[in-house]
């Protein structure tokens, strides 16, 4: 049995990380409190922008007339990574990346080519330590700190690399936020656009216009989808980031529920340890008075 000091001491030592790991649990809620108001708070925004797309995609002529719907065939498939930049957050990478890694080993084995982008320096590690080539890493601003500009960035940097042609299709591989205690990997299309109908498809769904357009729907429409792809791509972030500090959170509170469970049980063999010690003394002096006598 370990000596009173020892006891002492790795009591004093599993206190102090108890105290950190709950300051730490303290600021991961605050920053949850404040970015999942953020996201609730962009939601009507993102709904808004697309139901007036949807309005104006049935006067468009055709796909032909609005290239981010074209469609061709893949043989290059781009990633938009977003991870966080820091751990301690649980399973929250691990699981993002592994879900990513499944996805990328089925398209290498159909012989398509896989290019990244990443939002976090977490993910980044993880890809270029595995030999993943990474197109472009973005760095500043850091996740927690990033506002719509940094989504418009982002954005414009995966439709170029779209309508260049440096990649066919282009994927959002991020974390959905769905409950304080739930948040899922999730892979979703991008680009070419799929989710939104044009042309007589989309007349199917009766959106009928109460405005005039001008000059026309579709240079209005072309004009309109890059704003709709950089609030994609900003909500994409934010419940990313959502997800980050709600798993932060419960990582830390669980770590100081343990440290709170081992320091009740190091005091338990520090007593225990302690009794012993005092009666063994007792049974020296005991045993020493009675060969005196």
């Amino acid at each position: 049995m370990a000596n009173l000091k020892e006891l002492r001491g790795r009591i004093k030592s599993v206190s102090s990380i108890a105290q950190i790991t709950g300051a730490m649990e303290m600021v991961a809620s605050m920053k949850l409190r404040k970015v999942q108001a953020k996201a609730q708070s962009f939601a009507p925004y993102t709904a808004e922008i697309r139901d007036m797309i949807q309005r104006i995609a049935a006067k468009v002529a055709g796909e032909e007339d609005v290239p981010l719907f074209t469609q061709r065939e893949v043989n290059t498939v781009g990633f938009f990574l977003i991870s966080s930049d820091r751990g301690l957050c649980g399973s929250y990478n691990s699981n993002l990346l592994m879900a990513l890694k499944k996805k990328v080993d089925a398209l290498q084995a159909e012989g398509k080519q896989v290019k990244f982008w990443v939002y976090g320096r977490k993910g980044y590690s993880w890809l270029t330590r595995r030999g993943y080539e990474v197109e472009r890493l973005f760095a500043e601003p850091a996740l927690d700190k990033a506002d719509f500009s940094a989504g418009k960035l982002a954005a414009q940097a995966l439709v170029e690399a779209f309508t260049s042609g440096a990649v066919d299709e282009m994927r959002l591989h991020t974390t959905r936020f769905v409950s304080m205690a739930k948040f899922v990997p999730t892979e979703q299309p991008f680009l070419p656009i799929r989710t939104i109908a044009v042309g007589d498809d989309a007349e199917e769904n009766n959106y009928e216009l109460d405005f005039l357009i001008e000059p026309d729907a579709s240079t209005v429409f072309n004009a309109l989808m890059p704003r709709y792809l950089e609030t994609v791509i900003f909500d994409a972030m934010l419940q990313s980031l959502t997800s980050e500090h709600a798993s932060r959170r419960m990582a830390m509170k669980g770590a100081t529920d343990a440290a709170g469970r081992m320091t009740k049980d190091l005091k338990k063999i520090y007593n225990r340890a302690r009794q012993e010690s005092i009666t063994k003394e007792l049974l020296d002096i005991v045993g020493g008075a009675s060969a005196v006598s």
